[in-house]
């Protein structure tokens, strides 16, 4: 009789186990992958080093408040910037701009090196810079990005070293359909559009510091 109302009870604590299992407290929503995507914007056409060129130091870049993190950055029509969960870079924005203007600058033709920290040759200028922005307004129909830059001689003693240079570069690209309101652009075409406003923005690096560098002579 005992082993009877033993069994029962077991099945009564089986039950609700049993119902538990067909629920979940997950919502019923499709597995949505991130999208990752490339920032290496690329000069037209590599120009050969000059052979008395002077070699550049470019540091690691710094970033503004927020543009640490991979999500693509999109402007909402009230003017706040929104970071995307599902679409980012493939790596920390900072590492890939510095990475695109290293190769940027030494296809110049400006200078005979364009070295990174920790690097054994021994640089003639220091460029020092910050990833001020890059985004992309859906209402205005662009993709900006914008840099700030000094250049720097090596210093060779105690002091501050005088700046030879500071540059504010910036530059736009269309996003593809144009201005829109309320809806979504594309991550692949918002990561185009921004990777096209970089290498403008890079470009005009390059004609600012063409005017600020003497060549050896």
């Amino acid at each position: 009789m005992s082993r009877s109302r033993s069994v029962a009870r077991r099945h009564a604590l089986l039950l609700p186990m049993v119902a538990l299992a067909g629920c979940t407290v997950l919502p019923n929503r499709p597995y949505q992958e991130v999208q990752r995507f490339i920032l290496s914007p690329q000069r037209p056409q590599a120009e050969p080093p000059p052979a008395r060129g002077q070699v550049l130091l470019l540091r690691s870049l710094r970033a503004a408040p927020g543009l640490d993190a991979r999500g693509l950055r999109m402007v909402a029509p009230d003017g706040q910037v929104t970071t995307s969960y599902w679409s980012e870079w493939t790596a920390p924005p900072p590492e890939l701009v510095e990475e695109a203007m290293r190769r940027w600058l030494a296809a110049s033709g400006i200078f005979s090196a364009v070295t990174a920290p920790g690097s054994r040759l021994t640089p003639d200028l220091v460029l020092e810079g910050e990833l001020l922005r890059l985004e992309v307004d859906p209402v205005a129909g662009v993709a900006r990005a914008a840099l700030s830059v000094l250049l720097l001689p090596q210093s060779s003693g105690a002091g501050e070293p005088r700046i030879l240079g500071q540059f504010m570069p910036q530059g736009t690209a269309p996003v593809p359909g144009g201005p829109r309101r309320g809806t979504e652009v594309p991550p692949a075409e918002a990561a185009a559009a921004m990777a096209a406003a970089l290498a403008a923005a890079l470009a005009a690096l390059e004609r600012d510091l063409r005017a600020a560098v003497r060549p050896r002579r």
